[in-house]
C-alpha cells in the first residue's frame, strides 16, 4: 500500500472534510451518498445531526470494503436548525439571525469498520460581531454562503465576522479532528501514515 491509497471512505462530496482529513494524513476515497435530510418530528438538533451521519456512513459503507466516515453539521439558533439557504432573502434571514449574538455548531462523526459503528456529537459555540446589511448583500453575492449550513463558512470571507468560538474550530468547518481521529484510530484507520 502507498502513502496516497486511499485507507478511509468518505461519504460526502465536500473538500472541506476531505482536506480536514488529509491534514491528518488520511487518503481517502469518496463515495457522497444522497439521504433525505428532513428533520423528524421532534428531533433535536444533536440527535438529528448523528441520525444523519450514521445513516450516510451506513449508506456508503455498503459500496466499499474500507471503513466509512459519515459526517453532518447543523447550526443551531434557539433550538432551531439552520440548513443551507435556498435563496439571497434566507441568505441573508440567516446571518440577521446570527449578527450580535452566539449561536451553536453541532458536527456528527460516524465511523463504520471492525468496530461496529462509533459515533459521537460535538458542539461548539461560535460568537458573531454585530453584521450589517451591506456586509450581508456583499456576503452573499460572493457565492461562498449558498452551499453552506447556516449561511457562513467560518474558514473563508466569513471569518470577519466571527468574535469568538468556544470548542472545536475544525468541527465548525465540518469535521472535529480531536474526536474523529480517536474513532478512526478505534476502527484501525492509520493516522499520519508516511511512505
Amino acid at each position: 500500500m502507498t502513502a496516497s491509497s486511499p485507507v478511509l471512505c468518505l461519504a460526502s462530496a465536500s473538500p472541506r472534510r476531505r482536506a480536514l482529513l488529509a491534514s491528518i494524513g488520511v487518503p481517502v476515497t469518496v463515495k457522497p451518498c444522497n439521504i433525505d435530510e428532513t428533520p423528524l418530528s421532534g428531533e433535536l438538533p444533536d440527535a438529528y445531526v448523528l441520525r444523519l451521519a450514521i445513516a450516510k456512513a451506513q449508506a456508503a459503507a455498503s459500496l466499499t470494503d474500507l471503513p466509512t466516515l459519515g459526517s453532518d453539521t447543523a447550526v443551531v439558533v434557539d433550538g432551531r436548525i439552520l440548513g443551507k439557504p435556498h435563496n439571497a432573502m434566507q441568505g441573508a434571514d440567516m446571518l440577521r439571525l446570527l449578527s450580535d449574538r452566539s449561536h451553536q455548531v453541532l458536527t456528527a462523526v460516524a465511523v463504520t469498520g471492525p468496530e461496529g459503528i462509533l459515533s459521537c456529537c460535538v458542539a461548539t459555540q461560535v460568537i458573531m460581531r454585530k453584521i450589517d446589511e451591506n456586509e450581508i448583500a456583499d456576503y452573499w453575492r460572493t457565492g461562498e454562503p449558498a452551499d453552506k449550513a447556516g449561511g457562513y463558512a467560518i474558514q473563508g470571507l466569513a471569518s470577519i465576522f466571527v468574535k469568538e468560538i468556544q470548542g472545536s474550530h475544525s468541527a465548525v468547518v465540518g469535521l472535529p479532528l480531536f474526536e474523529t481521529a480517536q474513532l478512526l484510530r478505534r476502527q484501525g484507520v492509520p493516522i499520519w501514515e508516511r511512505a
